[in-house]
């Protein structure tokens, strides 16, 4: 694992950290890493979504699909 230092962190991001750590009794580090870990997730989406099949289904037969879905629960 690497060791990240950040600088210049605004002092309302670094309160609401400390309120999400305590909240969860976790510490501050262990949070920011955390929410690093899933902000940076997201950027890989446009690559996965890239790479699947294109399938030409219409938008509105999926639409209906789920809502029908949705009536059957």
């Amino acid at each position: 694992m690497s060791t990240l230092y950040l600088r210049n962190v605004p002092d309302d991001v670094v309160a609401r950290l400390r309120r999400m750590a305590e909240q969860e009794s976790m510490s501050v580090a262990a949070v920011a890493v955390r929410e690093l870990a899933e902000s940076t997730r997201r950027v890989d989406n446009a690559a996965v979504l890239a790479g699947l099949p294109h399938l030409d289904v219409p938008m509105s037969d999926i639409l209906s699909t789920v809502d029908d879905a949705r009536d059957d629960r």
